[in-house]
Formats: C-alpha cells, sequence, structure tokens
C-alpha cells in the first residue's frame, strides 16, 4: 500500500474513531506520527509565525475607506510577518485584475517586510448542476493564477453548503471531484488548495476529514479554522484536523454548545505543535469591536502563546 493510501486509512480510522465508532489503537498512534511526518516532511521544530487576513478589515475595504495598501501598512506596523490577501478586496473580483495590480500588491508587501502567506477566494462547490460546480471550478483555476503570481503558497477555498434535497455524501462527492481538478491545476503554479471548515459544508473535522480522503493530491491540506466548530468541544475538532492542516485562520472565539467563548490561545497553539505543524497562524478578526483596536489586543496574546516552550 502507498504512503498515501496508508495516512487515507489512518484517517478514516481516525474519524471513525472520533465519532465513537472505533477506538484507536497504540500502533495507530504510531501511523498517525509517521503519517504526519510524511505529509509534512517536517525537519526540526515546529516553527510557527504571525499572519492577517484582509478580511479582518473587510469593513473599510468592502467600503473603499481604506485599500490593500493600507491594510498592509496596518499588518506592518503591527509587527506581522504574513498577511493573506483575500481576493474578494482586489479590483474587479470576481473577475481578474491587471497584472500590474497583482505585482504592484507583491512589490508593496516586499518592502514591508511581509510574507503572503496564503490568499483566499470565494467559491461553493455544492451546486447539483454541473454546469454550475464547472463555473465555480473555473474561478478557482483563475484565481490560483494570481496566487503564483502573487507567490502565495496557499489558497483558501470552502466546500459549499448542503442545498435543500441533498445530502452529506452528495457534497462529499462534488466537493472531492471538483477540488480534485483544482489541486490538478493549482501544482501547475506551485500553489496548494486549502479548504476551510466553513458554515455550511464542511462544518466538522469529520466532513472535512471525508473530503480529505478522496482527494488524491499533494497539493491538498486543511484550512482549520478555529472559529468555526459548533460543537461541544471545538479543541478535540482541532486536534483530528491539526496532522493536515497546512493554513489557518484565528478567531478571537469558538463555540462551545452554541456559546461563544474567547480561545484558548495557548491550548491551540499546543494542538498545533503537537501535531507538527509549521506555518503561519493568521488572524480572521471577526469580533464587533474596531479591528484598529482589538486586533493588536488579539495578536499580543497570540505572541503570548507562541512564547512557551513547546514540548518536548
Amino acid at each position: 500500500m502507498s504512503q498515501i493510501n496508508n495516512r487515507r486509512e489512518f484517517l478514516k480510522r481516525t474519524a471513525m474513531a472520533a465519532a465513537g465508532i472505533g477506538i484507536i489503537s497504540s500502533s495507530d498512534i504510531a501511523l498517525a506520527k509517521a503519517k504526519s511526518s510524511v505529509m509534512r516532511e517536517a525537519v526540526g521544530q515546529p516553527r510557527i509565525k504571525t499572519s492577517i487576513c484582509a478580511y479582518s478589515m473587510r469593513e473599510s475595504l468592502k467600503s473603499k475607506k481604506e485599500t490593500l495598501d493600507d491594510f498592509l501598512n496596518f499588518a506592518a506596523g503591527l509587527g506581522f510577518e504574513g498577511v493573506e490577501l483575500t481576493f474578494y478586496y482586489f479590483p474587479n473580483y470576481p473577475q481578474m485584475c491587471s497584472d500590474k495590480y497583482i505585482y504592484d500588491i507583491k512589490r508593496k508587501a516586499f518592502l514591508l517586510g511581509l510574507d503572503i502567506s496564503g490568499a483566499a477566494v470565494g467559491n461553493n462547490f455544492c451546486k447539483p448542476d454541473a454546469a454550475d460546480r464547472a463555473k465555480e471550478i473555473a474561478r478557482v483555476k483563475l484565481w490560483t493564477e494570481a496566487s503564483g503570481k502573487l507567490g502565495a503558497p496557499a489558497m483558501r477555498v470552502f466546500g459549499g453548503s448542503i442545498p435543500k434535497g441533498y445530502t452529506e455524501d452528495d457534497c462529499v462527492k462534488w466537493t472531492s471531484q471538483a477540488l480534485q481538478e483544482c489541486c490538478e491545476y493549482s501544482g501547475k503554479y506551485g500553489v496548494m488548495m486549502a479548504m476551510e471548515n466553513h458554515g455550511g459544508f464542511p462544518e466538522t473535522a469529520e466532513q472535512a476529514l471525508r473530503v480529505y480522503n478522496a482527494v488524491d493530491s499533494k497539493w491538498f491540506g486543511i484550512n482549520l479554522d478555529t472559529g468555526n466548530f459548533k460543537s461541544a468541544d471545538p479543541y478535540r475538532q482541532m486536534a483530528m484536523l491539526a496532522p493536515y492542516t497546512i493554513t489557518c485562520h484565528l478567531k478571537t472565539t469558538v463555540s462551545i454548545a452554541g456559546e461563544k467563548v474567547p480561545v484558548d490561545m495557548k491550548r491551540v497553539v499546543k494542538i498545533l505543535r503537537e501535531a507538527g505543524y509549521c506555518g503561519y497562524l493568521p488572524i480572521e478578526y471577526e469580533a464587533k469591536d474596531d479591528p484598529k483596536v482589538g486586533v493588536p489586543k488579539f495578536l499580543s496574546k497570540i505572541e503570548e502563546a507562541l512564547k512557551l516552550p513547546s514540548t518536548p
């Protein structure tokens, strides 16, 4: 059995165990560590860096009170190491903007010392009509090219939402087939597809793992959004996805049994480090406070969590 198939077999057992269908044995745990290393090709201790999503400034960007240049200045001024550039705020979206605009943004980020940690596009693969899904795939491919020009190593994509009269199985099939095609395309541009656990589908870790199992590509991984789980134990859901996470969205709160409570950043960092995560922790700020006030406070909590020593 290939390494990919071995890892996928472990994932299936992990999802079943988490759902109470089976029990993870000591051999499964050993296999998890081995397959996590195969996927990540990790060397040394986990290395985690700070980033912020342009979506955090969505109100001012949508109203055009501020531009992406202003966002980059804001991120650099706070000392972030990277930025996730949400394509919603590029000129002409969802149609393509000019190469000049893309390269000017790339140049400015470089001169400010900011890595472009990722990009993000909007899509919905959970559409019953094949022609509608084809349009969604075409949009993802279009902005994959923009991601490659930016030098973004990954682009966040969605699954979608389960339409009335259809099932989770339908959405697993549609989403995995679409992502398989998108990954075959994105690999040509050196861009990984990062599927988010999002409201709608996939909403749970179990659903995300079903899609992950069905997509056979080294250019595919998970965008772990810490605030999107509707669960009695969102940290357990995070731990299930952490080994397959290639980028994150950090929110200020988590939902526990329907109640929003402040996120435990130290626990989130611990989960990611134990999974061997190397990459960025982009803030996706959605709190009611002005992001100019709230983001610096949240960043300080992340930096405090990152200062804690890694578990040997």
